[in-house]
């Protein structure tokens, strides 16, 4: 994959569903987000889960592995995510010999108190 200087998926994302787990799930320790850098590293949570990823790049597309931590036990796995017509991203998510869910994200908005 080309470098990540033309991805248009670099920056955070709002994880807002999932096919596997519902809202409350995905929002259980904070509001699920995937950030994806132009270094070639990013992070993702939702649930009780944490984890970093190593990128690839496409201008639309990422490919990603992932490490990370669920409810104190070690997990890794892989993915993607792909910026999809409505500019959101659909994301591809694998544990390591476990479950494959299907993620969708939109550009995370941010608020500035006055």
């Amino acid at each position: 994959m080309s470098a990540a200087l033309n991805c248009r998926l670099i920056g955070r994302w709002r994880i807002v569903e999932a096919d596997l787990w519902n809202r409350d799930y995905l929002d259980l320790v904070e509001p699920a987000t995937i950030t994806i850098g132009a270094n070639g590293h990013g992070e993702i949570a939702f649930g009780a889960m944490q984890a970093g990823l190593d990128l690839g790049y496409s201008t639309s597309m990422v490919s990603f592995t992932w490490e990370g931590c669920d409810e104190m036990d070690e997990v890794s796995g892989d993915g993607h995510a792909e910026l999809l017509d409505d500019g959101t991203i659909e994301i591809t998510f694998a544990y390591h010999n476990g479950d494959e869910a299907i993620l969708k994200a939109k550009p995370e908005t941010s608020s500035t108190a006055c």
